[in-house]
C-alpha cells in the first residue's frame, strides 16, 4: 500500500526543476515541491493515505485527528473515514489559521472535547512551522496531542522539530522514497 502511495504521490503530486523555482510556505525557493491534494482529494488517494494514517496511529488509542487547514484537512478527513470502515473510529477535526470572530471563539473546529487524545497531521513538512503551530494550538483548546504524523517529510529538519514536541513523531513517506521512485518512473 505504501508503495502505491509513493508511486501516486510522484504521478499526481511531485514535481522538480532544474533551477530552485518553487516558493516554500517559509519563503524559500526549492527544485523540489509537493502538492499533495491532487493525491489526497482522489478517490484511490484517499484510501491510501486514510489507511497508512490510521496504520500509523493504531496504537496511540486516540480520540481525534486533525490538524491547522487547509494541508492536514484532507489527511484527517481520509483517516477518520478509514477509522470507521476499520471498525475503530476516530473524529475528525481542523485548526483554523485565525480565530473565528463571532460565535464560539475557538481555534478547533469538529466535536472534540477537552481532555482527549489526540494526532496532529499534516500534509507536508519542511521546517515544521504548521505542524507546530497546529500542535499549540490542539493544547491551548485542552486536546492532549499524542501523536504526529505527516505525510510527507522533505527532510528538511521538520518532522525532527515536530518531535521536540511530540516526541511520538513520524512520516508515512520521505523525500527519499519519493526520489527513489520519482528516477525509476522517468527511466
Amino acid at each position: 500500500m505504501k508503495q502505491e502511495l509513493i508511486d501516486f504521490l510522484c504521478k499526481k503530486s511531485v514535481n522538480f526543476s532544474d533551477e530552485p523555482s518553487f516558493k516554500l510556505v517559509s519563503g524559500r525557493l526549492s527544485r523540489f515541491y509537493v502538492n499533495c491534494k491532487p493525491t489526497i482529494l482522489h478517490p484511490r488517494g484517499m484510501y491510501l493515505v486514510g489507511h497508512l494514517v490510521m496504520e500509523a496511529v493504531k496504537e496511540a488509542k486516540l480520540d481525534g485527528i486533525g490538524g491547522l487547514t487547509f494541508g492536514a484537512d484532507p489527511v484527517a478527513m481520509a483517516a477518520a473515514f478509514a477509522s470507521e470502515l476499520m471498525g475503530c473510529p476516530i473524529k475528525a477535526f481542523s485548526i483554523r489559521k485565525e480565530p473565528k470572530d463571532h460565535g464560539i471563539i475557538k481555534w478547533v473546529e469538529g466535536d472534540m472535547q477537552e481532555g482527549e487524545r489526540v494526532a496532529v497531521v499534516d500534509d507536508v513538512v519542511t521546517t515544521g512551522g504548521s505542524t507546530i503551530k497546529a500542535i499549540e494550538r490542539a493544547r491551548s483548546q485542552g486536546l492532549e496531542v499524542a501523536k504526529a504524523v505527516i505525510l510527507v517529510d522533505r527532510q528538511e529538519g521538520g518532522l525532527e522539530n515536530v518531535a521536540k514536541l511530540v516526541p511520538d513523531a513520524s512520516a508515512i513517506v520521505t523525500r527519499a522514497e519519493l526520489l527513489e521512485a520519482w528516477n525509476k518512473l522517468k527511466k
